[in-house]
């Protein structure tokens, strides 16, 4: 069985992922089980801040290494909140809030009608066999929604209690894991990455 690094500290993406390695045969070591510090996610893309952190996690571990990156793209807000995802609210002044940061795409989307309310979760997966590996295995995700004008349910993480998924007729926030771990955007994300694995292994 491969062992690898899951370079996530969030615990809710550890729900999601952690699971879908074990069943593809891996050993899913957790990074917060090797160090606490973060890398500073300073790329300009989820490609960037995906591979840095993957490479990061590697380095300070010496094993492959698995990392996502991931927002909610609005099309009326030019793709935004995008890589800043988690802390779009941030003011400077203090801690940003998932509330703070869903509360800002309601304000800023105001009462746009629901066609202009398209958007978009977004996943890049990223593998890399150790923290110099040249050529990392990427993966692409993406889930299709509209945003609500308001929040739908008073649970749910970041955006989900306003992301509507038509195809279910729900929110986010409503959807079971069992079926986001079968048809989410990181779900997707992460097939890519494992069928790539099991493509370079029969080689």
């Amino acid at each position: 069985m491969s062992v690898i690094v899951l370079a996530t500290g969030n615990p809710h993406k550890v729900r999601e992922i952690e699971p879908l390695l074990r069943s593809a045969g891996f050993d899913v070591k957790l990074q917060t089980d090797f160090f606490s510090d973060e890398v500073v996610e300073d790329g300009l893309s989820f490609v960037e801040n995906a591979i840095k952190k993957a490479r990061f996690a590697s380095k300070k571990t010496g094993l492959p290494a698995i990392a996502d990156d991931s927002g909610l793209e609005v099309d009326a807000l030019n793709g935004k909140p995008g890589i800043f995802s988690a802390r779009y609210a941030n003011n400077h002044l203090c801690e940003t809030t998932e509330e703070d940061n869903l509360q800002k795409v309601l304000d800023e989307l105001g009462d746009l009608p629901y066609k202009d309310r398209t958007a978009r979760y977004s996943c890049v997966v990223v593998y890399v066999e150790h923290a110099e590996d040249p050529m990392p295995i990427i993966g692409f995700g993406h889930w299709y929604g509209e945003i609500l004008k308001e929040r739908r349910t008073s649970f749910g993480i970041g955006y989900d209690p306003i992301f509507w998924v038509p195809q279910l007729v729900k929110t986010l926030s409503e959807v079971p894991l069992e079926v986001k771990n079968k048809i989410s955007h990181r779900a997707k994300a992460i097939k890519q990455v494992l069928e790539a694995l099991e493509h370079k292994s029969k080689r």
